[in-house]
């Protein structure tokens, strides 16, 4: 995949996509063309449930964009033309993704990799790592998605701390401001990410993606247009064979199987969006 600067990997329901580009994978052009690559494959293979990002060894999940890459963007409209508005298409399909990602940070988490973090469902961070928005000390700032996805996620207050300073933060700041949703030891971003994914290969795949997609539009969307949203959700989750399923495995005192009783394929929520008032 775009010469190996990401790598994809499919166990056990699990896509684990890896950045392979030492020694602190910076993002590039080849990056952005490998992880779309590897939404393509993941998008289209049924076995797959849940996708797991991290970085290969241990210094860096992303450090950030590669500078080199921005002397031949200086004219105007060149930098959104050649690199800002692909990873905005790139990161935009990720936060929306039909399956749950988790971000699994096993090194430092700098610029573009924190906007790729907060794409995704969930965050593991390792207890040694840094992660922070330093691009106002080049002259710029997070022009792929990290000022809003950031701000959304910890308010507008500490967004503007991380990214007007440049500053980082450690994971245990990241945790008590709600970047992060768990804290892992040295070496165990991985592992605490399996362990998030395989409970999630428990859950309803359909009911899942319904649920992802009213959380997802709660800043978008008026309170009106949000119930709406989630009562056309919700019809759908009430009225399928996961919720047939759960009732029935609730009253025998059993664990459902959902997986035995879903689609193949998780699909987007087009037709709940479809349900939501312009």
């Amino acid at each position: 995949m775009s010469g190996a600067q990401v790598r994809l990997d499919v166990t056990d329901g699990v896509a684990t996509v890896v950045f392979d580009n030492p020694p602190l994978h910076v993002w590039n052009a080849a990056m952005t063309r490998g992880l779309t690559e590897a939404l393509d494959a993941v998008e289209n293979d049924p076995s797959v449930g849940v996708v797991i990002l991290t970085g290969a060894g241990d210094r860096a999940f992303c450090a950030g964009s590669d500078i080199v890459e921005f002397a031949p963007m200086r004219a105007p409209g060149e930098a959104v033309a050649k690199k800002l508005r692909p990873q905005h298409e790139l990161f935009a399909r990720l936060a929306a993704f039909p399956r749950p990602v988790i971000a699994a940070l096993n090194g430092h988490t700098l610029g573009g990799g924190l906007e790729i973090a907060v794409c995704c469902d969930l965050i593991v961070a390792e207890e040694q790592i840094s992660i922070g928005s330093p691009e106002i000390t080049l002259g710029v700032f997070p022009g792929s998605g990290g000022t809003f996805r950031v701000a959304r996620r910890i308010g507008t207050g500490r967004a503007k701390e991380m990214q007007l300073l440049g500053e980082p933060v450690d994971a245990a700041t990241a945790l008590a401001w709600g970047l992060v949703n768990r804290v892992a030891p040295r070496g165990g971003a991985v592992g605490v990410a399996r362990e998030l994914a395989d409970v999630l290969l428990r859950r309803p795949p359909r009911a899942t993606v319904l649920c992802k997609s009213v959380i997802d539009a709660a800043h978008d969307l008026t309170e009106e247009e949000l119930i709406e949203r989630s009562l056309a959700a919700s019809d759908e989750a009430f009225t399928s064979a996961e919720s047939a399923e759960g009732v029935r495995a609730f009253l025998a005192k059993r664990a459902p199987d959902f997986r035995a009783r879903s689609v193949s394929t998780v699909e987007p929520v087009s037709s709940v969006e479809k349900e939501t008032p312009a």
